[in-house]
């Protein structure tokens, strides 16, 4: 049986990918957006964000701001699904 996310991930994503960027999501949440790197920063320290979160959060650019976790894990360099229409 295929995995059914696969054919919603950009290619070259891997699951380590869809894991990191779901950790940042879900130590987000949804009302943080949009935000700055330290708004970001101070959500996911508040919501108890592991180390790798954080550091991840904290190389974000200064100056940006971003609309939601696809904007961040852009950022990142991190895969992101693909859009489905």
């Amino acid at each position: 049986m295929t995995d059914p996310h696969q054919s919603a991930t950009s290619p070259g994503t891997d699951q380590a990918d869809l894991e990191r960027r779901a950790a940042i999501a879900e130590a987000l949440g949804k009302e943080v957006w949009p935000a700055d790197r330290d708004a970001l920063v101070a959500k996911a320290q508040e919501s108890n964000a592991t180390d790798r979160v954080l550091g991840d959060l904290r190389r974000l650019p200064e100056g940006q701001t971003f609309e939601n976790v696809q904007d961040v894990a852009r950022a990142l360099g991190i895969g992101t699904e693909q859009q489905r229409f």
